[in-house]
């Protein structure tokens, strides 16, 4: 056996799961083959846990389908594969480079710096206006089926902003819990980095930001506070639609944030490529990362955002109300959360 045998698992998972959870959880894995045990590393204990639970059983299947009774011992293990010291004459010999599995993301430059403003002299550091919402936290979001994945890569973005899901583009209807997410990955980021420069915003407020700094003459402080932030985060990006002034400073916005490794995250009610009025080569970038659906919650997960808002509100809502409320109302959190106040007005 070989580590081309983590190659064939690789081709066989990336074809048997959906593109988003083949990116997000197998693709960052790093495997190493010894003495008949199969080692995986994940980039963290999030990853580790969630491949483990989801995903043991594919992986040991596979295993088994191509080795048979000689298949490999999983183990799993957080960090990066040891390095194995190579002779530069093995190193330089004849290796056949795996199989590529994933998608190839455009190349970018290595920064240089932290972001292509930073030697632009300026006479004070920015105010930052984090307009994050501290009530919207990872622990009150009411994790289903419908959003589980978008959470799981929210979180993931939380615990390790700038890394490979970035930037994190998430879309689906309106009242989904999108804005949560956003302000739960804001929390989430300064409370484990409290002087993290961490930014919330409308998109229709980065527009009116930047028509005031045209108006006062003050577009390089514009570009400087944009561009020196550790994350940016964007809701409903669909309104840059027809903005060509704006779109044309967020694209170099964009540009400068991911070369400086800072994080972006960014919502919309439809896929990017769907976004009409938004320039291609703008669509493209919000594919770059990581895209995840939000989708309409199931009826288990409708009556457990009733009852976690009616705790919230020390309410005591009977069982049987709820299931009458969820089963009435199937399309977004916010009509439930109306259903709900009218219940207990």
């Amino acid at each position: 056996m070989s580590l081309s045998l983590w190659q064939q698992c690789l081709a066989r998972l990336q074809d048997e799961l959906p593109a988003t959870e083949f990116s997000m959880w197998i693709r960052p894995l790093q495997a190493e083959l010894s003495d008949n045990t199969l080692a995986l590393y994940a980039p963290n204990r999030f990853v580790l846990d969630w491949v483990r639970d989801k995903y043991l059983n594919n992986i040991n299947g596979l295993l088994t389908s191509f080795c048979g009774a000689d298949a490999p011992q999983l183990r799993f293990e957080v960090g990066t594969k040891p390095v194995t010291q190579t002779p530069q004459a093995a190193v330089t010999s004849n290796v056949a480079a795996p199989a590529q599995v994933a998608q190839t993301q455009p190349q970018r430059a290595a920064p240089s710096t932290r972001s292509g403003w930073d030697n632009v002299p300026a006479p004070a550091e920015p105010t930052y206006r984090s307009n994050v919402n501290v009530k919207h936290t990872f622990d009150n979001f009411v994790e289903g089926k419908s959003n589980q994945l978008a959470r799981a890569a929210a979180r993931q973005v939380a615990d390790n902003p700038g890394g490979a899901y970035n930037p994190l583009f998430l879309y689906g209807g309106t009242g989904l819990g999108k804005t949560h997410l956003l302000h739960a990955v804001g929390n989430g980021i300064m409370a484990r980095k409290p002087n993290a420069k961490v930014v919330y915003m409308h998109s229709e407020r980065f527009v009116q930001d930047m028509v005031k700094a045209l108006q006062n003459n003050a577009i390089e402080e514009f570009k400087r506070y944009y561009r020196s932030v550790d994350a940016l985060l964007i809701d409903d990006i669909q309104f840059f639609a027809n903005k060509e002034r704006s779109q044309e400073e967020f694209f170099h916005t964009f540009n400068a944030l991911l070369e400086g490794n800072q994080q972006i995250i960014l919502t919309s009610d439809r896929y990017p490529k769907e976004i009409n009025g938004v320039e291609d080569r703008l669509k493209s970038r919000f594919g770059w990362g990581l895209t995840v659906a939000i989708e309409p919650p199931e009826l288990e997960t409708r009556v457990a955002i009733l009852m976690k808002k009616a705790d919230e509100n020390d309410i005591r809502l009977p069982g049987e109300v709820a299931f009458f409320i969820a089963k009435r109302l199937r399309s977004n959190v916010r009509e439930l959360e109306g259903a709900l106040n009218r219940v207990i007005a």
